[in-house]
């Protein structure tokens, strides 16, 4: 639920956003610009970044998404205060499927703060939508784009270094698997997966629902050591989850992709 604010007449921010005096004028100065130079295109505004998620620091910048009903011809314009990227309602409402390159900026739209909108809600439906996975997506991502298999691929591998002694080559792959778990983990929440920066924040305020923040960022920091008792706990933890989505779907999809490894599973045990 957002209030009004007074730093611009249909500028609205939550009440627990915390912007300085010099933030809250220059978002006042980019919606006064784009409505005296665009009108009735310029449809809304949208606040991304550190700011927008009570991470800013000193350094931070704002920024801005500027909403259009069409291409203004303008690009990203960047300075120490303030990026604004223009885009246009359209763009905003095209899903990028994974893999993609407009894929890497989903992320961008999760807990974003929609300033204005003036079309009725479409602005704010679409910026959850870039931030969620469906279920075709979730089908997708870890089958089609084989993101579960290839994170047991490389924990396999992981595994199968470290039992033979090879140190160095188990760290290797078991850092390798962090982006295929994390992809993993996410996609199985419905999510998409947050920036690395932004990780730690998300799972502290944003909890998920199956897996604690604190036991993920634990098997993480263990598995960026090539520890094999991590790599082993968190494929139980993802077989687990992988079958209750399954049993959710009335499916056996995912627990057949892991079970295509047959005895090699043993390593596992």
């Amino acid at each position: 639920m957002t209030t009004p604010d007074p730093i611009a007449p249909e500028l609205s921010v939550p009440p627990d956003l915390i912007l300085t005096s010099a933030q809250r004028a220059l978002l006042h100065e980019v919606a006064s610009r784009n409505d005296r130079d665009h009108g009735a295109d310029f449809l809304g505004m949208v606040l991304s970044g550190s700011v927008a998620r009570g991470m800013a620091t000193e350094r931070s910048d704002l920024d801005v998404y500027v909403v259009h009903a069409q291409e203004t011809g303008r690009s990203t314009t960047r300075s120490p205060v303030v990026d604004e990227i223009p885009t246009t309602l359209a763009d905003l409402e095209d899903v990028s499927p994974f893999a993609s390159e407009g894929w890497w900026y989903r992320w961008s739209f999760a807990y974003a703060v929609t300033l204005l909108d003036r079309t009725g809600g479409r602005i704010e439906r679409a910026v959850a939508r870039l931030a969620a996975v469906d279920a075709d997506e979730q089908r997708q991502i870890l089958l089609d784009h084989d993101r579960l298999d290839g994170w047991v691929n490389y924990a396999y591998r992981s595994l199968k270094s470290d039992r033979d002694g090879r140190r160095r080559e188990a760290r290797l792959d078991a850092v390798e698997s962090i982006p295929w778990l994390l992809d993993v983990v996410f996609t199985l929440e419905g999510r998409v997966r947050p920036y690395h920066k932004y990780l730690p924040w998300e799972l502290r305020e944003h909890p998920l629902p199956h897996w604690p923040g604190e036991d993920l960022l634990r098997l993480l920091d263990a598995t960026m050591d090539g520890d094999p008792a991590a790599l082993r706990e968190t494929y139980a933890r993802v077989r687990e989850r992988c079958l209750a989505h399954d049993a959710a779907s009335g499916s056996t999809v995912l627990q057949d992709q892991v079970d295509d490894w047959g005895v090699e599973l043993e390593i596992f045990e």
